[in-house]
């Protein structure tokens, strides 16, 4: 199986890593790629975000396969062209992506579905921002209603922030999305489906603030982890019956039939699981725990996805330990961040690369805000974080910063879900 994996960060580098395993790929590539994925994958130019572009590199590399990473080709229709060319693609179609690319979207069929989820208003004109800010609080929780790379989203105790944010989104165009608050630990549920089948993957955390105890701006992601060795008994099976399939099956009524990775973004509150976010791709940084702990073959897994037999793919098989992921961003990141800087230790074990190039001298330099996602493994989660910030210990990049709380609190088993009063 020829197999072309489209994107450039470190969920790509951990998706090309997987698939080169896979006894079934004969040939890999990675577009545009970066300097890690170039050392297991060969490496091809595209315009990721153009389907005409991403759909005659296919034909041309002779694909079987095309896996999309990254949301924004999504929502564009670069599964929709691949597709086309009766080449199978792995990804959501554009009508499907909606289901991230618009909030409002998302909201609307989680309604229909009956699924559970915080209370949600659309502000789209700034008249009518206060009087909506009135019925929400005390604790505000802003979105932006399209894509925002996962730092549109304010959530603030802080009246004046909460309306500064909304007005900034507002005046830049974007529409904006106001929540109830809802209260408890985070989760992250992936699950292939193929359009009516559901094959869930582990649960995963992520860590969205830029800083230790979850202080400062939300980012893309600053580290995740893998089992949740938290969460109540028959958890993932809850979470596919009331909120993964009836989404499913809704999307199929809307004739907006979702084949893909769907991502459920959780609150595990004291009424039960409840949605805050679908994603219509693999997660960043959930990607890099997630498959370092899958052992079924990869490759074969997204071609049963993307070709509609899911529900003939033998059940998974998974590494019984944890994973733990500490992204590694450049100075000025979740801002402006600064590029150019050499990276030493960047080609070790475990260290996946997303904002990064090869200079013409052959060395290794950062290129964007989360230049690299370290990853640790081990039998406990405790073991498994020791092995990530050791090898972080390891990569010098200047005037870099990462988390060192990553997975802490779940190690020393201190978060628990709250208890229905």
């Amino acid at each position: 199986m020829r197999v072309l994996v489209i994107g450039s960060g470190a969920r790509e580098h951990a998706l090309v890593l997987a698939a080169a395993e896979d006894p079934a790929v004969t040939a890999l590539a990675c577009a545009p790629g970066n300097a890690g994925t170039a050392a297991v994958s060969e490496q091809l130019g595209v315009d990721a975000v153009d389907p005409d572009s991403v759909t005659k590199l296919a034909v041309g590399w002779k694909a079987d396969l095309v896996v999309v990473g990254p949301e924004v080709p999504l929502v564009a229709g670069v599964a929709d062209a691949v597709r086309a060319a009766n080449i199978a693609c792995f990804g959501p179609s554009a009508a499907a992506a909606r289901i991230e690319g618009s909030k409002a979207f998302a909201k609307d069929v989680m309604a229909k579905a009956n699924v559970p989820t915080a209370h949600a208003e659309v502000v789209d004109n700034p008249a009518h921002l206060d009087a909506a800010l009135a019925r929400f609080g005390p604790t505000w929780v802003v979105k932006d209603d399209g894509l925002a790379a996962g730092k549109g989203v304010v959530v603030t105790t802080d009246f004046d922030v909460a309306r500064k944010h909304a007005l900034m989104l507002l005046d830049g165009g974007h529409p904006v999305l106001l929540e109830t608050f809802l209260d408890g630990p985070e989760a992250s549920l992936f699950c292939f489906v193929d359009g009516h089948t559901v094959v869930p993957l582990l649960p995963a955390q992520d860590f969205k603030r830029v800083g230790d105890g979850d202080a400062g701006p939300n980012t893309g992601g600053m580290g995740a982890y893998a089992p949740l060795p938290w969460t109540p008994k028959g958890f993932v099976k809850e979470v596919v019956a009331k909120v993964i399939q009836p989404v499913v099956d809704e999307l199929v009524a809307r004739d907006s039939s979702f084949s893909g990775l769907l991502y459920a973004g959780l609150i595990l509150t004291a009424d039960g699981p409840q949605v805050i976010e679908f994603n219509c791709r693999f997660g960043d940084p959930e990607t890099q725990v997630v498959l370092a702990l899958l052992r079924t073959p990869l490759a074969g897994l997204l071609y049963a996805t993307a070709t509609g037999t899911l529900a003939k793919h033998p059940p998974l098989e998974w590494d019984q330990g944890s994973a733990v992921t500490v992204v590694i961003a450049a100075d000025g990141y979740p801002g402006k961040p600064h590029t150019g800087d050499v990276i030493a230790g960047g080609e070790a074990e475990g260290v996946l690369h997303a904002g990064t190039r090869r200079r013409d001298d052959g060395a290794i330099v950062s290129s964007g805000g989360r230049v690299l996602s370290v990853v640790g493994v081990g039998d406990t989660l405790k073991a498994a974080r020791k092995q990530a910030y050791a090898r972080v210990e390891k990569v010098h990049l200047a005037g870099s910063h990462h988390r060192t709380d990553i997975a802490q609190r779940a190690a020393r088993g201190e978060i628990a879900t709250p208890v229905a009063k």
